[in-house]
């Protein structure tokens, strides 16, 4: 096949629609982001539970990567044919912008009033590093503050460690729109170009597989984004006639059936591709996977589809940026309650190879209630912090946007 008989494969822009299709937003979607955020949230937290100790939860870091395939695959849908004028493009920055970066300001001043409060008072300073050192500097801290902890400038993750992803991102959406500014129609094929690319940088330089952050997370980003903005950008109509057609609900049981098939598929990957190059694949998965659940075709779907997990879906940026500081809370309170009682609250352990302080030293039940009692943690705290300050911030940037 010619060159421009393969260019003319590339719908032009305006075929893709603004984030919907068919009509509806991408449910089953969001609920996917939001149980990829709880284990996520699952994998950083320290426990000698069952849970904390298995494979899976192990490699659920590689969930990460489901939010950069979900983005690519949003943002293609919803900017594709938005990006062709200055003013586009600006909207475009500042949408995102006010997207990720008020609840990343805020997280940032928490963990930096921690720090402070670990300054003045030695009964929370504990026994680790001095307040304002290691990943707490105010060298990094800068860093933080212009985004740039997940674009290789930073020697380990540092303060709201998640907020790498969200560095990483906002660089990709200023390239992505960069990229269909220039190219149009045939944007698509700097997509391909990053997605065949980055999987073999990733194994020629990473030394710890898929689990790059801070030095090659922005790959990392660009690798799995590009892939959810090809499936976009060739797949959203034939999507959007596929739900039309079994609207009434036609092969419920076959797609129920591929939707059971794919989350095993999904555990066995997870469970045996975190510790090894097989991880690099992630991002292929989980397109795989985005490909199936949005045609929201089987009782799986449906039931991603309840209330209850749209809500989780909803939340799911705030349960990634406020896990790790609820944790360290968690484990500052539990410490404290050691020291006073000794009941094996909390206490050295091992975790992954690594010796950390967690929960359950004095038995795996303990670690399970702190799990528990973790997760509705993150899940009350993310409802704030959503209502309160993602909503608000979210529409004030909208209608800034609007003035350009």
């Amino acid at each position: 096949m010619t060159e421009a008989a393969l260019l003319n494969l590339a719908p032009p822009p305006a075929a893709i629609r603004a984030g919907t299709v068919a009509g509806e937003r991408f449910l089953v979607l969001d609920s996917w982001r939001g149980i990829c955020a709880l284990l996520v949230a699952l994998f950083h937290f320290p426990t000698t539970s069952t849970i904390s100790q298995s494979a899976f939860v192990g490699g659920s870091y590689l969930f990460v990567d489901f939010f950069f395939v979900l983005s690519g695959f949003v943002i293609a849908s919803s900017y594709g044919s938005r990006l062709s004028e200055p003013d586009g493009l600006a909207r475009f920055a500042l949408a995102r912008f006010g997207r990720i970066y008020p609840l990343h300001l805020l997280m940032l001043a928490a963990f930096a009033g921690f720090e402070a409060v670990r300054l003045v008072l030695p009964a929370v300073h504990g026994t680790g590093a001095a307040p304002f050192t290691g990943g707490f500097d105010l060298r990094s801290l800068i860093a933080n503050l212009f985004l740039l902890q997940g674009m290789g400038v930073e020697g380990r993750l540092s303060w709201n460690a998640p907020s790498w992803s969200i560095s990483a991102e906002f660089f990709t959406y200023l390239l992505f729109a960069g990229a269909v500014f220039a190219a149009g129609r045939h944007a698509w094929i700097w997509f391909v170009a990053a997605a065949v690319t980055a999987p073999f940088f990733l194994l020629a330089l990473s030394t710890r597989h898929m689990d790059v952050s801070f030095d090659f997370g922005f790959i990392r980003c660009l690798y799995g984004f590009s892939l959810g903005a090809l499936l976009a950008w060739f797949q959203h109509d034939s999507i959007a006639e596929a739900r039309q057609a079994r609207s009434g609900g036609a092969g419920r049981v076959a797609w129920t059936l591929a939707e059971l098939a794919m989350i095993v598929v999904i555990g066995l990957f997870v469970s045996a591709a975190g510790t090894n190059d097989a991880g690099i694949a992630a991002p292929v998965v989980f397109a795989l996977a985005l490909y199936l659940f949005a045609h929201e075709g089987g009782l799986i779907s449906a039931l991603l589809r309840s209330r209850p997990m749209l809500l989780l879906g909803s939340l799911s940026y705030s349960i990634y940026m406020v896990q790790i500081f609820v944790q360290a809370r968690l484990i500052n309170v539990g410490g404290l309650i050691e020291r006073k009682l000794g009941l094996g609250i909390v206490g050295d352990m091992t975790l992954r190879g690594d010796q950390v302080a967690g929960f359950g030293v004095g038995s795996p039940w303990i670690g399970l209630a702190a799990i528990i009692a973790m997760l509705i943690a993150v899940i009350v705290a993310s409802w704030f912090t959503w209502r309160f300050v993602e909503m608000p911030a979210l529409a004030w940037f909208r209608r800034l946007s609007k003035r350009i």
